[in-house]
């Protein structure tokens, strides 16, 4: 932390050591997949772990932490609904929900949820963490049902992004750094991933069926 330019926090510690070790692995997610297949080439480790970051910077991946808080500032004095409302309407998703694997709350938004209550008894100079995470949950769940009405057949609920925002900002961590601060975490993951990629000695190749239309 104190390369941040934080001031020696062992509460917050414990809670950024929290995160890490929950996000150091999640089975084949976008990075994790990215960077098995440079290392199925037989490339060195350091590339295999810039496709990594490559992935995961992207907004429906690593980077959604950072448009998660820029919308609990939009609706922080106000009825979320609206405001949830017209980014529907304009076409563009609610960060910080759905998930392509778990159509139930991901559970790693319950360990986060539960570290910030931690946090808050712990550290006492940061008063703020009870009204943002209740004001978070009033949003996660309008957005839920919002998205329930819109999308009944396909649940959408919090994931880790959503919890993940709300943690790094408690710790002290910039916004800008998000993304960076979840890659610290995950390439523990990033790293076994390769190792095991590279002593299979297989080239990853998925094959692609043409659905086009057929030459006259």
């Amino acid at each position: 932390m104190a390369m941040l330019g934080l001031r020696e926090n062992p509460a917050r510690a414990r809670a950024l050591d929290t995160y890490w070790v929950t996000v150091s692995d999640h089975g084949l997610n976008a990075s994790t997949f990215a960077a098995r297949v440079v290392a199925s080439t037989g490339s060195d480790v350091m590339p295999c772990l810039v496709a990594g970051l490559a992935a995961l910077k992207g907004p429906l991946h690593g980077g959604a932490p950072g448009p998660v808080l820029d919308m609990l500032d939009a609706t922080a004095n106000t009825e979320p609904r609206p405001w949830l409302e017209r980014e529907l309407a304009a076409g563009r998703r609610i960060m910080g929900m759905g998930h392509r694997i778990y159509r139930v709350r991901d559970p790693r938004a319950f360990v986060f949820e539960r570290a910030l209550l931690r946090l808050q008894s712990e550290d006492q100079a940061d008063s703020g963490i009870a009204a943002r995470l209740a004001h978070a949950r009033n949003v996660e769940q309008t957005a839920q049902a919002l998205l329930s009405e819109r999308h009944p057949e396909r649940p959408l609920c919090a994931n880790v992004e959503f919890y993940t925002a709300l943690l790094l900002e408690a710790v002290g961590i910039p916004r800008e750094a998000f993304t960076t601060t979840f890659a610290v975490g995950r390439c523990a993951g990033w790293l076994s991933h390769i190792e095991e990629q590279r002593h299979s000695g297989r080239l990853i190749r998925p094959a692609a069926r043409y659905v086009g239309p057929l030459p006259v």
